[in-house]
């Protein structure tokens, strides 16, 4: 990898690499050397390692790109997302995300905490916003991962929701235990309003 490859890897609009995205972007198909190369690159000041084979431009790198990243195929969702619509009030630290396994990792500081969802629900693409670098869900989207892994969960604010997405998107669970839920929580939101 010279010099010029590494520029222009900091130069794409990404704040987070994977060395196999530093490897298929560089001319170098010698993962050792390429490896030697970057490990120079973090002691010289160019290069950021936040953990084993992931990289950013500086420490002030985007935090859900680094959430989807470590995981793949992943995305932001639950407590992460309905903390920030208001849909719950509860302020939770670590950064949550819809994955292939359940794990919990902290990286330079930052908590990640990955829920396992079947992988017909994780590839599906009802609900999820990709955004420059990573993928988000909707609230609504958010609101059903929750349903899908948590009985009796409590919602402090449900007004934000838009239930016609919700129906769309809970058929992609292929679970009646949600559905029945999903409509008691439409229920009762609309006998409160």
């Amino acid at each position: 990898m010279k010099k010029a490859d590494i520029l222009n890897i900091l130069r794409s609009n990404k704040t987070v690499f994977s060395f196999k995205d530093i490897l298929l972007a560089s001319q170098d198909k010698n993962p050792t050397l390429l490896n030697r190369r970057l490990n120079y690159y973090v002691k010289e000041g160019e290069l950021h390692s936040i953990r084993k084979g992931i990289y950013a431009k500086d420490k002030n790198y985007n935090k859900s790109e680094l959430a989807t990243k470590i995981y793949t195929p992943s995305y932001i969702s639950f407590e992460t997302v309905l903390g920030r619509a208001g849909v719950i009030f509860q302020h939770y630290g670590q950064i949550f995300a819809a994955s292939y396994l359940t794990r919990e990792i902290t990286a330079d500081g930052q908590t990640y905490a990955y829920k396992k969802i079947k992988d017909s629900v994780l590839t599906n693409n009802a609900g999820i916003e990709h955004k420059e670098n990573y993928s988000i869900a909707t609230p609504e989207r958010a609101f059903l991962d929750i349903i899908y892994l948590n009985k009796d969960y409590h919602f402090d604010n449900l007004s934000g929701l838009d239930w016609n997405k919700v129906f769309e998107i809970l058929s992609i669970y292929s679970n009646k235990r949600m559905a029945k839920e999903v409509k008691s929580y439409h229920d009762i939101k609309h006998n409160h309003s």
